[in-house]
């Protein structure tokens, strides 16, 4: 008995001494982190940094999903936690994304609204709506990130909104919905149907744009560099313990794959989840107000209006 209870002893300190390392660790990269952030914004640093945040998420992330998996099946009618980051555009989230995912057919869902430290009446807004599914965090953007450029806005903007939601999210599934993003009314239901039925940790779908050049579908199969078989941000849906796989502060200094989602993507390929496409339009997007394009293009025909937007934000 005295050598049970010796043992059991042992390992709960080991245990304990394990807690104790692994909140160090954590503790030092936040640190190191925001010490990466400082670094000048050249070809060359960029291609270093990069590389070493890559490589160390490339191992992070296998760790993690081999760690966090889960083998059981999901319940029948399973929580889906939405969210949406949004800054400064409380007009446009009250037009397209709230109501699209308020009008889904599949109702068991949560809406995450992350405010990434608006300074107009969101919150007030979306208080209003008196909706008990609806939660409402506000992140505060008193922390250096990024330079301000208005293309980095685009690649890196909602990095910290999401991170945010995404540790608060409750559900068994997650999707994602911008501010100005649209869903079909059946967008949640078709995609879980899809991801429940063939076993997929991960799905997404096609996406429709619709812009000045005309309407055209978005799919995953689009970019002859990509293989991820992922779509559209707006798209996605997948199993809450992947939530532990965040995004990367740090990828607007890649050479490709630059954008958040696109960042995050690549890596839930590479470290292995199950993905799977549903070859349906579930998603669509239109130009914001007084825009003739969507997504990267309307920053880069509209940089200075971006760049003075986020020079008054950013004082």
């Amino acid at each position: 008995m005295g050598g049970l209870r010796g043992e059991g002893y042992l390992k709960g300190n080991l245990m304990k001494l394990f807690f104790e390392f692994n909140n160090i660790a954590h503790g030092a990269m936040r640190e190191l982190d925001r010490l990466i952030r400082f670094l000048p914004d050249t070809q060359l640093m960029n291609k270093l940094v990069s590389k070493c945040v890559s490589h160390f998420l490339e191992i992070s992330d296998a760790y993690k999903v081999r760690k966090y998996r889960m083998k059981n099946q999901s319940s029948i009618n399973p929580l889906i936690t939405v969210y949406v980051p949004t800054y400064n555009r409380v007009n446009i989230l009250m037009d397209r994304a709230i109501p699209s995912v308020l009008s889904q057919t599949y109702q068991n869902f949560e809406l995450i609204v992350v405010d990434d430290g608006s300074t107009d009446d969101t919150k007030q807004r979306i208080m209003s709506l008196k909706d008990r599914r609806i939660r409402y965090i506000k992140c505060l953007r008193d922390s250096y990130r990024y330079p301000n450029k208005s293309l980095y806005h685009w690649f890196a903007g909602p990095v910290i909104a999401a991170n945010n939601a995404l540790e608060h999210a409750a559900g068994e599934w997650i999707a994602r919905i911008d501010d100005d993003d649209c869903w079909t009314n059946d967008h949640l239901r078709k995609l879980l149907d899809f991801a429940l039925n063939q076993k997929y940790e991960f799905v997404s779908s096609h996406l429709y744009v619709k812009d000045i050049q005309g309407g055209r579908v978005v799919t995953a199969y689009d970019d002859p560099n990509d293989h991820t078989g992922i779509g559209a941000t707006q798209t996605w849906l997948y199993r809450s313990y992947l939530k532990h796989l965040r995004y990367n502060i740090h990828c607007w200094r890649k050479s490709y794959f630059r954008t958040n989602d696109t960042d995050l993507a690549e890596r839930f390929f590479k470290a292995g989840v199950d993905i799977g496409y549903l070859e349906e339009i579930t998603a669509f997007i239109n130009p914001r107000p007084d825009e003739d394009f969507v997504g990267s293009k309307a920053y880069i025909a509209s940089e200075e209006k971006y760049q003075n937007f986020y020079n008054n934000q950013l004082k």
